[in-house]
């Protein structure tokens, strides 16, 4: 029979090797995401067939080894190609962290996707008329702001989707062959 700390010690171990896999499956989705905007001229479908554009930019990390070995490189620039990070690819680090925008018509969200914890942060959404108008429901600016933060969810459920149905499917191969030719353009 396993003691209490045993059980405790097992269950810190699977949250720890839970972390590690989700930080590679984050990792292989921002490199993806960035890959796939560029290659597609930054134009994304979602299931229901609308179309969304990805902007991968303004600020990337990359990061490579471990322990006192770790390098990290953070790469900032508006409309920038971010060459250095592109580079930190070549060299074998990883996207751990990107600055995502997503837009639909005149729409425009941004937010910084984070590998290492498979989160986002710094989410804003389009600028809305916070002015209600005399008539107007009371709630209406309420619920734009719940609309629009579920629209951009929506979009990133919808990315996730595709790059999982990629990344668990034959063609992911082919994929990274793709994805590695990428890395070596300037």
């Amino acid at each position: 029979m396993q003691s209490a700390k045993q059980i405790q010690r097992d269950k810190n171990m699977d949250l720890q090797l839970a972390q590690e896999k989700d930080a590679v499956l984050g990792q292989d989705f921002l490199t993806w995401l960035w890959f796939k905007s560029e290659a597609q001229n930054h134009v994304f479908k979602t299931s229901e067939d609308e179309d969304f554009a990805i902007y991968i930019g303004q600020r990337i990390v990359v990061e490579g080894g471990v322990g006192e070995s770790l390098e990290k490189a953070v790469c900032t620039g508006m409309m920038s190609r971010l060459q250095e990070a592109k580079q930190g690819l070549r060299s074998g680090k990883k996207v751990v962290q990107a600055k995502v925008t997503m837009e639909e018509d005149s729409n425009s969200w941004s937010m910084q996707l984070d590998a290492s914890m498979f989160s986002f942060n710094g989410l804003k959404t389009p600028k809305m008329d916070t002015q209600a108008q005399d008539g107007d429901d009371p709630d209406g600016i309420f619920l734009e702001k719940m609309y629009l933060l579920e629209r951009a969810m929506y979009f990133t459920d919808e990315l996730y989707r595709e790059f999982l149905g990629l990344r668990l499917s034959p063609e992911w191969i082919q994929e990274c062959r793709r994805i590695r030719e990428w890395m070596q353009q300037d």
